[in-house]
């Protein structure tokens, strides 16, 4: 079974969601990534996937499941990052972060499915990275001149994997959370999660809207 991975920062402040500072402090940009976080697990543990696994860096996860597997992210930068990552799992592994909150079972059990049959999938954001990679068999160099965090990640990406013989299926396009105006859109599409509350604090208290 294809092994369903969140790679994920620890939500520390001054570390976490930086970029949503303003309007937030970072004590609640942090707060906003720990929402985050924990809807993105509660939506994986609801998946078929027999194997969650949490690739951290930092941490420990305050009040983190006990049964939860949780491996430390290595490597310097991203792309050495998440080819450990994919290398200390071994296997069929299906990699999202932690800023696609309202992601939904739906969709990461077609993923699984697809990387189950061997098919590498690629979820590509709307702001031009990705939020999941889908890998039967990861290259060692998969992410190999990928530049991350642009316009162009997506699509570089899917060069890379092209060039290792790979043909990733395409995954629903998704908005991440990068900026304020990001974290109210993807509130509105989960607005029963902890990121939505989270999000509607601070939101009202920018504006002192009352409850």
């Amino acid at each position: 079974m294809t092994t369903l991975a969140v790679l994920a920062k620890a939500p520390v402040p001054g570390r976490a969601k930086t970029r949503l500072c303003p309007p937030c402090t970072p004590g609640e940009a942090a707060r906003v990534a720990d929402a985050a976080l924990r809807d993105t697990l509660d939506v994986a543990r609801c998946t078929v996937a027999d194997r969650v696994v949490l690739v951290l860096d930092g941490g420990p996860l305050a009040d983190a499941d006990p049964t939860l597997e949780v491996i430390a992210q290595r490597g310097v930068g991203l792309g050495e990052r998440l080819a450990a990552a994919f290398a200390d799992i071994g296997g069929p592994v299906l990699l999202i972060g932690m800023d696609t909150p309202q992601v939904t079972t739906q969709v990461l059990d077609g993923a699984l499915g697809q990387v189950d049959a061997a098919t590498p999938v690629l979820g590509s954001a709307f702001d031009g990275g990705w939020w999941a990679l889908g890998l039967p068999v990861c290259p060692a160099d998969a992410f190999l001149g990928v530049p991350m965090s642009t316009a162009t990640t997506a699509r570089r990406q899917r060069d890379r994997l092209r060039s290792c013989g790979l043909v990733p299926a395409p995954l629903p396009v998704l908005r991440d959370v990068d900026h304020w105006s990001d974290a109210l859109l993807v509130a509105a599409e989960a607005p029963a999660g902890r990121f939505a509350r989270a999000v509607d604090a601070i939101e009202r208290q920018c504006h002192r809207v009352a409850p």
